[in-house]
């Protein structure tokens, strides 16, 4: 068994390497739009093809876009056909109105938590009125310590758990996300609904 993940793992470095950044930057777009591909697989290739620093740009970048793409699909595509369907559903409104009125401090956290599905925040965002500046702000911020936390965690689980410094930095960005997005959301006023 082990010895097939080897396999898979040396096939997937070897097409990325090939391929060059493009490959590793599409990937992750993909997975942003296909929630059923693993991101934190494919941040761990990325940082060992590409090691720790490009890695984590070019996953950080991409899972942004992917992200970005997820949101407009469902802005765009889908936002008033369900706003037209959802009067009479009582549960589905108050789900839609929650969301619309999640504060930005509350959203930051919810991405850079490593084990939210982003894909359903992706479409609850699109879905909902929420404004554009605080569904991007918030995951430019939280998608670090996302990337940060499967870039190490994942291309070294067992080097992780043996080494709390990698946990202790994953808790202190999402302290920092915690921080920027406080001042941020005082700053710009990022609660309401624009």
């Amino acid at each position: 068994m082990d010895n097939n993940i080897e396999n898979i793992i040396s096939v997937a470095t070897d097409i990325i390497r090939t391929c060059g950044p493009i490959a590793g930057f599409l990937i992750v777009i993909l997975e942003s739009i296909m929630p059923i591909l693993p991101l934190g697989a494919f941040i761990a290739l990325n940082t060992i093809v590409f090691g720790p620093f490009w890695g984590f740009v070019i996953s950080w970048i991409a899972t942004n876009m992917g992200c970005l793409l997820s949101f407009y699909a469902f802005r765009l595509g889908f936002s008033n056909v369900l706003y037209r369907n959802i009067k009479k559903e009582g549960n589905i409104n108050k789900f839609m109105n929650y969301i619309d009125k999640i504060s930005f401090v509350q959203l930051t956290l919810l991405v850079a938590l490593p084990f939210t599905p982003a894909f359903l925040v992706n479409i609850a965002s699109g879905l909902s009125k929420m404004p554009f500046k605080k569904y991007l702000l918030s995951i430019l911020i939280g998608k670090i310590s996302i990337v940060y936390f499967w870039g190490y965690i994942g291309s070294s689980f067992i080097e992780s758990i043996k080494n709390p410094v990698i946990l202790l930095e994953i808790a202190a960005l999402m302290g920092i996300a915690y921080v920027v997005s406080r001042l941020i959301q005082k700053y710009l006023n990022m609660n309401g609904v624009k």
